[in-house]
């Protein structure tokens, strides 16, 4: 694999299990990256080979910051176990250091939603985990992939009905009131056009409002006729 045409330098909070592995994922991709723990011993957890910077501190005091290059950062991950060190820490990079990638891990849903809205990016690792496995228990629940941060719209994956094999993917747009965004066929994605057919085996990946999501998925499985 070759380097990235530009690399950057990330800084992140928290040596766990989620942080060592991005450290790593990022190293690999070429780029610098600093890792953030309280605890020195957290960073047993890296790979011998790990060539990125080590740095012992809390992750929203501003010196540990800068020690870990915060200054030239161009993305900033807090995934510490904390919820409050975590969206503290992303504040002050975000706004103080003016890093424009910001993302931090939160484990309460609703503080998740509050700092949306204030426009940090978070993952919500409990209702993305409830989803996940809800939608494997259950593949007719509408489970979201993603969300918009008031809740509003969602993005969803549905296999349409075999009424649908033959029609436009237009047609299923105007029918169930969504908005097709992708169309995985046979293991890859397509972009669907206004020439795009629903074919056996498709599945369906569409953003549509939560209010109208219960009804649009029944529509989607079991056929135009329920429009």
């Amino acid at each position: 694999m070759g380097l990235p045409s530009t690399l950057v330098h990330v800084v992140i909070l928290g040596c766990g299990r989620v942080g060592s592995a991005l450290a790593r994922g990022v190293e690999r991709l070429g780029h610098s990256v600093a890792i953030i723990d309280q605890n020195a011993a957290a960073f047993g957890r890296l790979p011998t080979d790990f060539t990125g910077q080590r740095v012992t501190g809390v992750g929203f005091d501003r010196d540990t910051l800068v020690e870990a290059g915060i200054e030239r950062a161009a993305a900033f991950a807090a995934v510490s176990s904390g919820d409050n060190s975590n969206i503290i820490s992303a504040r002050v990079a975000r706004e103080m250091f003016g890093v424009e990638r910001v993302v931090a891990r939160i484990y309460d849903p609703r503080r998740a939603e509050v700092y949306e809205r204030l426009g940090i990016p978070t993952v919500a690792t409990v209702r993305w985990t409830r989803d996940q496995i809800l939608g494997r228990l259950l593949p007719d629940a509408v489970t979201a992939a993603w969300s918009d941060p008031s809740g509003t719209v969602l993005l969803t994956a549905i296999p349409p009905g075999p009424g649908w094999v033959g029609r436009k993917v237009r047609d299923v747009e105007e029918t169930a009131g969504v908005r097709v965004a992708c169309v995985t066929r046979f293991g890859e994605g397509i972009l669907p056009d206004a020439r795009t057919l629903v074919q056996d085996g498709d599945v369906l990946h569409v953003a549509v409002t939560k209010a109208r999501a219960t009804e649009a998925d029944s529509v989607l499985r079991h056929g135009p006729e329920e429009g």
